[in-house]
């Protein structure tokens, strides 16, 4: 008697809107899953269209092209004797759903709508979909014809049912369902379900990755079960990185852990597993099966098929395994970096234009590029046809094969140190050396000329001749003639990236990078439209401190040693004045905050969701040690004070990757007004009446101490 069932999820590299693309991977998935045995499949969410189309899932053109796919996935052998589970939106009586449609052998035996939309942070599903509300309820839906003449069928069930096989029942959730109070999966658990899927459309974000891990292995203890996850990997089209993380977990433990990072396009896991343990497992819980006595029943769909074969008593079982976590700075080195290559393959450009300043930052980005032609190497080494097709593009050059990470970073990256009288040597020779390490077309120039012209012009209409603080000038002079440094330099990196190639003799063009971290953005300290102008900045959601985590790592790892004189520089801007040829202009005296300050603001402001008082009463607490209330007051004040004069630089901050919660991406995550009143009279009126209550309190308690 069969009671052995090999079972397949996987994680895929989809393109939103790339039809033709997400078919051939979502049937290579299929392929590898009939290949290793298994006789079900899962997939990512909404894989057919891929998860970031947003508002083009308005468009009824995006549920035709669905349709198609699924039209070509039903009609292919390939999907032949294998349940498939796939995700894709349809319209059912004129609503969109999010929706998952299992089919087997050319016939629909389920559409399983989601039920709960993920509308926080990155997530607005209900801009787009509205959620299955009838908890275990089906109605008829209506084929189109194209897939009728397919299936031959007329109607097929819609909505909240489990699948009842010959030897097993399998239920659905689809993503954010995992994440609520009260998820599916118990009550299907109490139900009879014995294998749960998830299809997830789930993004990186620095230390989450545990958070996926814990749900599923603390769902799968409690209730017992086998439990699928799928999920999207890479770039599909924007900010976000999806990082597969794909599992295979049975009775809380793991059994099959997939990459979160990787080049590969289809990466597919299975898992043979005992129905048995399953239900020897449960059978003991009792206080679960008394609750199994009083659940309300799923409507089942019967399906004359079997997970498990009856001659399986020597078909191996799968171990148990260990999740391995990557260290915080190892996914800095491989998510933007993964998410760097997507960028440059999908956009079909030439490389990357990087202007390089010898600080900490700039020397990230070169890092983080450094990191992703060695992932191109190991690609290639162990036999990846896809990424040498793509590698092979991008430097346009059908024989070559990458080896060296070097060597390939030097055709796809070129730095620029662009130099000003206020440049110090010491910056340009890090910048340099750090070129050199890691192998990049280095270029070295000086912007004394552009800069001298603009002024030029603005002195010859004027009459006036701005001079910087350290010569007599105000403040007003010294910070536009910095922020005239700042903008020639971006003017200059767009020329290079557009013609330095074609300067070469070499065909396309370079997407420039930008550099500015994420403490950075949140306090505005750059200015609007310069080297933070670009096309793409893989560091954008990522602290100064984590940064410096990941440059100690690639120094070590990829034996760097230009990064110690980058990491114990004082980080500084060099746009003022040198005094007595030292820099004198540090980016922290310059803010008037330290980063680590920085860092907490912003977990404060986004994750606490704190304005300026209560910000002001949880760090009274914090920093009691350290601070007097009134210089807690002071900082506070001063943090929303910059902050908010500043915010309107978010509405035009270049496309960052995603990486931190905190992130003040105006686009989509983080969404406030631009126009602020900077003085925030009466939140700062309310902080003020409480340290002045507490500094009179502390002259009472010392007045009564003899």
């Amino acid at each position: 008697m069969g009671r052995k069932v090999t079972v397949a999820t996987c994680a895929l590299n989809q393109w939103a809107l790339d039809f033709e693309g997400n078919l051939q991977r979502i049937l290579k998935s299929i392929e590898i899953a009939k290949h290793k045995g298994a006789r079900y499949r899962l997939g990512p969410e909404l894989e057919i269209c891929g998860y970031g189309c947003w508002d083009h899932y308005y468009e009824s053109d995006t549920l035709l092209h669905s349709l198609q796919v699924l039209a070509a996935l039903l009609e292919s052998p390939v999907t032949q004797d294998i349940i498939c589970d796939v995700g894709m939106p349809i319209m059912h009586r004129n609503v969109r759903y999010n929706c998952r449609v299992i089919f087997l052998n050319r016939k629909i035996l389920l559409i399983r709508p989601k039920m709960a939309l993920a509308n926080e942070g990155n997530y607005r599903e209900l801009r787009w979909f509205t959620p299955w509300s009838r908890s275990r309820q089906t109605e008829e839906y209506f084929l189109p014809r194209t897939i009728q003449d397919l299936t031959k069928q007329e109607t097929v069930p819609f909505g909240d049912a489990v699948l009842s096989t010959r030897d097993t029942c399998i239920g659905s959730e689809v993503c954010e369902e995992l994440w609520t109070p009260h998820s599916p999966h118990v009550d299907m658990g109490l139900d009879g379900v014995e294998i749960f899927t998830n299809a997830s459309g789930s993004h990186h974000v620095l230390r989450k990755a545990h958070a996926r891990v814990d749900l599923v292995t603390t769902a799968t203890t409690k209730n017992g079960g086998i439990y699928l996850l799928a999920n999207q990997k890479g770039c599909d089209g924007d900010r976000l990185y999806y990082d597969g993380c794909a599992l295979i977990a049975m009775n809380g433990s793991i059994f099959a852990q997939g990459s979160q990072f990787s080049l590969d396009d289809v990466e597919v896991l299975t898992a043979t597993l005992d129905l048995e343990d399953v239900r020897s497992y449960r059978a003991e819980i009792s206080s679960r099966n008394l609750a199994a006595s009083r659940v309300s029943p799923y409507p089942r769909v019967k399906v004359d098929f079997a997970l498990s074969c009856h001659e399986d008593l020597l078909e191996p079982l799968s171990e148990p395994v260990e999740w391995k976590y990557h260290s915080p700075a190892e996914e800095i080195s491989l998510g933007p970096a993964c998410w760097l290559w997507d960028f440059l393959r999908r956009s079909q450009q030439a490389g990357f234009f990087l202007p390089l300043s010898g600080g900490v930052d700039s020397g990230a980005t070169a890092c983080l590029v450094y990191s992703m032609c060695h992932q191109v190497c190991e690609a290639v080494k162990h036999g990846s046809q896809e990424v040498l097709a793509d590698v092979r593009t991008i430097v346009n050059q059908t024989s070559y094969t990458p080896q060296d990470p070097r060597e390939l970073c030097g055709r796809i990256l070129t730095t620029c140190y662009m130099a000003s009288e206020n440049s110090s040597r010491e910056t340009c020779n890090r910048a340099r050396d750090l070129a050199q390490q890691i192998g990049s077309h280095h270029i070295g120039l000086n912007i004394d000329p552009a800069v001298k012209a603009v002024l030029g012009i603005f002195s010859l209409v004027t009459g006036k001749s701005p001079a910087f603080a350290a010569y007599g000038g105000s403040s007003r002079e010294s910070l536009a003639l910095q922020n005239v440094q700042a903008r020639v330099r971006m003017v200059i990196a767009y020329l290079f990236a557009q013609l330095s190639l074609w300067s070469r003799g070499a065909p396309g063009r370079l997407l420039v990078l930008g550099s500015t971290n994420v403490d950075e953005s949140l306090l505005g300290y750059l200015t609007k439209y310069d080297c933070s102008s670009a096309d793409i900045n893989p560091i954008g959601g990522i602290s100064k401190t984590d940064l410096r985590a990941f440059v100690q790592l690639c120094m070590e790892r990829f034996q760097l040693p230009a990064l110690q004189s980058i990491l114990v520089a004082p980080a500084t801007a060099e746009l003022e004045p040198l005094a007595h040829r030292q820099v004198s202009q540090t980016d922290e005296e310059d803010m008037g905050v330290t980063y680590a300050e920085l860092s907490v603001y912003g977990r404060l402001r986004k994750i606490a969701k704190m304005g300026p008082y209560s910000m002001f009463c949880r760090l009274l607490y914090v920093w009691k040690d350290v601070c007097t209330p009134r210089q807690v007051a002071d900082k506070v004040k001063r943090f929303f004070s910059k902050y908010s004069t500043n915010r309107h630089k978010m509405t035009t901050l270049t496309p960052a990757y995603h990486a931190e919660s905190y992130s003040p991406d105006d686009n989509r995550f983080d969404l406030r007004p631009f126009l602020y009143n900077t003085r925030w009279p009466w939140q700062f009126r309310c902080i003020e009446t409480q340290v002045l209550q507490l500094e009179r309190r502390q002259h009472q308690d010392l007045d009564g101490v003899d």
